[in-house]
């Protein structure tokens, strides 16, 4: 694929500054942030990707994150990430070509999907501690409309996904930060 300008992804778990970081870096370097998360209305819409897009807000959230193993937790952000890759896939490459930056940040963007169709770098967040996920998890939250909800999705995050994230990372060869501003130096210097 040949870009019009840079292009850098930005993935890892949720609240731990993969938006932040994308409208800084597009602050600095006059690009695009583009949360592919938003397009998750208009993929509902659609019978083939329903499911995968509500697949969470169609459970009983503490009984799911209580009752289910760590590994059929991963295994189903996965199934998840992967049906709904090729949509994401789609719309990365509508913007080929953008002759600016474009940063593109999403939880579903795995480190094996990138890896595999991406032609360009990308890092991994994994938030600097359960405490500070929850306090944005709390300010913005994700699913859980109780602390009680907020305090064990934190967790979740912290204690199941974050290893996770981290392992995939490592094997397919992606930096991971604990924090937006510990990954902005790289990721300035690879959208130079």
């Amino acid at each position: 694929m040949n870009h019009g300008g840079k292009r850098l992804f930005i993935t890892g778990i949720p609240a731990s500054g993969k938006s932040y970081l994308a409208k800084k870096l597009a602050d600095r370097t006059g690009g695009l942030a583009i949360c592919l998360d938003h397009y998750r209305e208009e993929l509902a819409k659609d019978e083939r990707y329903k499911k995968w897009v509500n697949f969470y807000l169609d459970r009983d959230e503490e009984k799911y994150l209580i009752q289910t193993s760590p590994d059929q937790l991963w295994n189903n952000l996965v199934k998840q990430s992967e049906s709904l890759w090729p949509q994401f896939l789609e719309k990365i490459e509508s913007y080929e070509d953008e002759a600016r930056a474009v940063i593109f940040e999403c939880v579903n963007m795995l480190p094996h999907l990138a890896k595999r169709d991406l032609d360009f770098s990308g890092v991994v967040l994994l938030g600097s501690s359960c405490g500070t996920i929850l306090k944005r998890n709390v300010e913005d939250s994700r699913w859980g409309n109780t602390l009680k909800l907020q305090e064990l999705e934190a967790k979740y995050f912290w204690e199941v996904e974050r290893p996770f994230y981290k392992q995939e990372a490592e094997k397919f060869g992606y930096l991971t930060f604990d924090s937006a501003d510990q990954a902005l130096p790289f990721c300035l210097e690879t959208l130079a």
